[in-house]
């Protein structure tokens, strides 16, 4: 039966009849004894965070949970429920939207630190840039100007985890530095949002960076779902991007 055993193998969860394990850990002793965040680290890093660490980690969560019906995402999963979908459905549909451009960004971010601490600032944004195009993920936002109220939040409480021993601080140095080498080139602001702050956390924490941006679909997840839950009690049906009587452009071929 090895051939069948075999077929997947994980050092996650271990069980029989009566027992689970999580990374060794029996689940009745996880229950009641750790939080959410510490559950998350413990799944995704084999052990447990230090109290500070898991602080740090639910900030970042927290700070995510969603930025409004216009955010591409969170309408989608609007509309599914307006046409009938259930709230799983809305769910999956929405973070299938969360990719490099609605959701990447975090992930990018954390990479462009990496290759800062490398390298240097003013190195990692042009090599960046050369190699990925024009847009710093991280900093600048087209809505919250001129700054986003998330990301001084974020990164305070950084700083003080940094002090507490629970953060090394070197990120935050880096995008802090990037942020002024971009203020510079550009001869006015352009301040870090919600996706360059927690890319600092999660830098931070070392956690990879595809992870910053599994971690985001977490965090947007529940604002997701809030929102598919108040449109279905809401009612409605199949309703789109915009109100029926506002038409989209018409251009012919030709």
């Amino acid at each position: 039966m090895s051939d069948v055993s075999d077929w997947w193998r994980t050092a996650i969860i271990d069980m029989e009849p009566g027992r689970i394990d999580i990374r060794g850990r029996p689940i009745q002793e996880l229950i009641g004894a750790v939080s959410f965040p510490q559950m998350i680290w413990l799944m995704l890093r084999g052990d447990l965070p230090t109290e500070g660490q898991a602080r740090l980690l639910e900030h970042a969560l927290v700070a995510a949970v969603d930025h409004g019906p216009q955010a591409p995402s969170i309408a989608t999963a609007r509309m599914a429920v307006t046409c009938g979908a259930s709230l799983n459905q809305a769910m999956a549909s929405a973070v299938n939207l969360l990719d490099d451009v609605h959701g990447g960004a975090g992930e990018q971010a954390v990479e462009l630190y990496h290759m800062a601490l490398e390298s240097s600032v003013p190195e990692a944004v042009s090599r960046w840039q050369a190699e990925r195009g024009k847009y710093v993920p991280g900093f600048g936002h087209r809505f919250h100007t001129p700054t986003d109220p998330r990301a001084p939040r974020l990164m305070a409480l950084t700083r003080e985890a940094a002090r507490q021993g629970d953060a090394s601080g070197a990120f935050v140095e880096i995008a802090e530095g990037i942020e002024a080498h971009l203020a510079s080139k550009a001869g006015k602001p352009v301040p870090m949002n919600i996706d360059g702050a927690t890319a600092v956390i999660y830098a931070e924490l070392g956690f990879a960076p595809p992870l910053a941006r599994g971690l985001f679909c977490l965090s947007r997840s529940v604002g997701i779902l809030a929102h598919a839950w108040e449109q279905t009690e809401q009612g409605g049906r199949n309703k789109g991007p915009t109100p029926p009587e506002y038409r989209w452009t018409y251009e012919p071929e030709g």
